[in-house]
């Protein structure tokens, strides 16, 4: 394979990539069951986005995400567990602790420092932590990445000056997938690249093919030795598309009339896990048999962290008060 990873790794990417959508589908018949709490913002599509940036990571390196998946295609490759996401969702105790999804994943053992509470508090959070990683000295990078939408706050702004200014190791990532809810992301944005943004803070802005997960993982390696050598931060743009609709049960919708279905379905002809299967099988690093073994492990997997999410209690009383209050 012609690129900066062994057959093994890109293996690795794409059993990642059939990990996260087999956990996506979990969690939306969940949604529909009655089980999951709240909503489900379907990440169809964009798998690549997450796990092309976190796969290869360091345990000590920071990841922080935006809402849509709730962290599953970046927490998952990571390392957390996903029972744990799961019971977030389903309102269960995991391990002692009330889950690690939505509102409450923390786990400082793999770098998973939680996610805000509002679109763009993230960026204020990845900012300390880099402050914390160049303090310390010990390579540690910041993976930030959020939607396009949220690359409108004036809270990237402030921190991407601080970043470049101070070099600070972090990964600014967008994950552009067209759109904002309802509003295409032509309307909001004066230039095609959203990763001309890097431009102002004169530091490196890179635009890369979000459905290819191997581009994204080769963009991401390169920031990343680039952070860990004191060098600061990047700009990546992964270009990928919301496939589903922004929250199951809404209308799907751009502007006022529905999404054009020509769009769509020429986006699911570029799925990121159908893409890289083609390219394992033509260069004969996987076979058939290899592609559904993995599918079958993936599904089995998900299953049954949901049957240890399903079984297991509710937290006290206490517990959520420990998770809300200091004392």
């Amino acid at each position: 394979m012609k690129n900066r990873f062994s057959k093994e790794e890109v293996v690795r990417l794409y059993v990642n990539l059939v990990r996260t959508r087999a956990l996506d589908k979990v969690m939306t018949e969940g949604l529909v069951g009655g089980r999951v709490g709240g909503h489900w913002t379907s990440q169809f599509g964009q798998e690549a986005v997450g796990v092309g940036s976190c796969t290869f990571l360091r345990k000590d390196d920071y990841i922080l995400y935006g809402h849509r998946g709730h962290g599953i295609t970046t927490a998952i490759p990571k390392g957390l567990p996903p029972e744990a996401l799961i019971g977030e969702h389903y309102g269960r105790m995991i391990g002692g602790c009330c889950g690690v999804g939505f509102f409450r994943e923390f786990d400082p053992d793999l770098g998973i420092v939680g996610l805000s509470g509002t679109l763009g508090g993230n960026f204020v959070v990845a900012a300390g932590l880099g402050i914390g990683a160049k303090m310390r000295g010990k390579g540690q990078v910041v993976i930030c990445t959020e939607g396009d939408g949220t690359y409108g706050r004036g809270t990237f702004h402030e921190c991407a000056l601080m970043s470049a200014n101070w070099k600070l190791p972090i990964i600014w990532g967008i994950e552009n997938n067209q759109y904002m809810i309802y509003s295409h992301v032509s309307e909001l944005y004066p230039k095609d690249n959203l990763a001309d943004l890097a431009f102002g803070y004169g530091i490196p802005g890179i635009v890369v093919d979000g459905q290819d997960v191997v581009a994204v993982a080769e963009a991401y390696a390169t920031a990343v030795e680039r952070a860990r050598a004191g060098e600061g931060p990047t700009v990546i743009e992964s270009k990928t598309y919301r496939i589903e609709p922004h929250v199951f049960g809404m209308s799907d919708l751009k502007g006022w009339t529905p999404r054009p279905q020509e769009e769509i379905d020429a986006w699911r002809k570029r799925d990121p896990i159908k893409l890289l299967q083609e390219r394992l099988l033509k260069e004969k690093v996987l076979s058939a048999a290899d592609i559904e073994r993995i599918e079958r492990e993936a599904k089995d997997e998900m299953e049954k962290a949901e049957r240890i999410a399903g079984e297991s209690l509710p937290p006290e009383p206490e517990i959520l008060d420990r998770s809300l209050y200091a004392e």
